[in-house]
């Protein structure tokens, strides 16, 4: 299995904003679930810096995900720049 860790400082205010993108049921994950090497994603914030967040994206390995980037690369960039 293949682990991307991503941290976030999210402005306050927004946060049920980014954890509705960013949740089990967001646009991400609506996205990576196209694929079928993609395993899931958890949402995680920070106890002691509030407004911090990680997301972890699971995938069957590295290949896996360049592979989902080549071929969603349209998708990928359009909520990358919107999110």
């Amino acid at each position: 299995m293949f682990v991307i860790l991503w941290e976030y400082e999210v402005k306050l205010g927004c946060e049920e904003s980014f954890e509705r993108a960013y949740g089990a049921q967001g646009s991400w994950v609506q996205l990576f679930r196209r694929d079928p090497a993609y395993i899931s994603t958890q949402l995680l914030r920070d106890p002691l810096r509030c407004s911090f967040y990680f997301t972890l994206d699971c995938w069957n390995s590295d290949q896996a995900f360049d592979n989902f980037k080549l071929s969603y690369r349209v998708d990928y960039e359009s909520l990358d720049f919107s999110t």
